[in-house]
């Protein structure tokens, strides 16, 4: 799999950023070694043992570009590097710089759809590059920290910066991040699908620490994409997100 980072342009003198975006000054400090890059910056990355073969097929497949939105620490990197390689890692992380992305192939419901998934920056001022990248793409997964109620309260604002600047048939899907936290969590998820069924927005709480609903997430996305070039019975959209037992004694379905 060919992971492959962007560069920023010059952003002003103060935001000024140096070739390699996604490592901070410490992290460039350090003796060089032979490492994977990670697509976003993880200095501890390490790629899957095994790394399946391409085929020419998938090569001609068309790509659907998926962004991760929300604010900076929600977890949009360690959902990706849950995604990509299936495991979580511990450690401190710089936040990501810039843009970055990774391709992957999903299949659904006996069908083949390529992700271009991109990881953006949550800080504000970098705000303006990220909007570049909303005209052109197919899907937008918006995130939020369930142990931070601030970055729920946020997401009305990048809501309403999806509806001026995507296209007005993308996908969009919110989900609630580290839900794993137990008793640091500070939104309840029907506050999530409230929020979610005013948007008209499909959602599911996710945690890229235990892997919950991260495959269930993109899946998700991948068959609302087959959807769209191929319509088909409603029912078959309904999001299949995995809940934890407390979760399923408490709260009604996903929205």
């Amino acid at each position: 799999m060919s992971i492959i980072s962007k560069d920023l342009e010059q952003m002003g003198t103060d935001d000024s950023m140096s070739d390699d975006v996604f490592e901070d000054d410490t992290l460039r400090a350090a003796p060089t070694q032979r490492n994977t890059r990670s697509p976003t910056g993880y200095p501890d990355y390490r790629p899957p043992a095994e790394t399946p073969a391409k085929s020419y097929a998938d090569e001609d497949m068309p790509i659907h570009k998926t962004i991760l939105l929300g604010d900076s620490g929600v977890g949009k990197t360690s959902l990706l590097v849950q995604f990509e390689t299936g495991k979580f890692q511990q450690g401190n992380f710089s936040a990501t710089v810039g843009i970055g992305f990774t391709n992957k192939v999903v299949t659904v419901d006996g069908i083949k759809v390529k992700l271009q998934i991109w990881d953006t920056a949550g800080q504000e001022r970098f705000r303006s590059v990220t909007h570049a990248y909303y005209r052109d793409a197919h899907a937008l997964l918006l995130l939020y920290d369930v142990t931070n109620k601030t970055s729920f309260d946020n997401i009305r604002a990048w809501l309403g910066e999806i509806r001026e600047y995507a296209q007005d048939d993308v996908v969009i899907m919110l989900l609630g991040n580290k839900s794993d936290s137990g008793l640091e969590r500070a939104v309840r998820r029907e506050e999530g699908q409230r929020l979610a069924r005013e948007y008209q927005v499909s959602f599911m709480e996710t945690s890229a620490k235990t892997g919950l609903n991260v495959e269930a997430a993109f899946a998700h996305v991948a068959r609302s994409l087959v959807a769209k070039a191929n319509p088909v019975d409603p029912s078959r959209l309904a999001v299949r997100a995995h809940h934890t037992q407390e979760q399923r004694s408490s709260c009604p379905p996903c929205s």
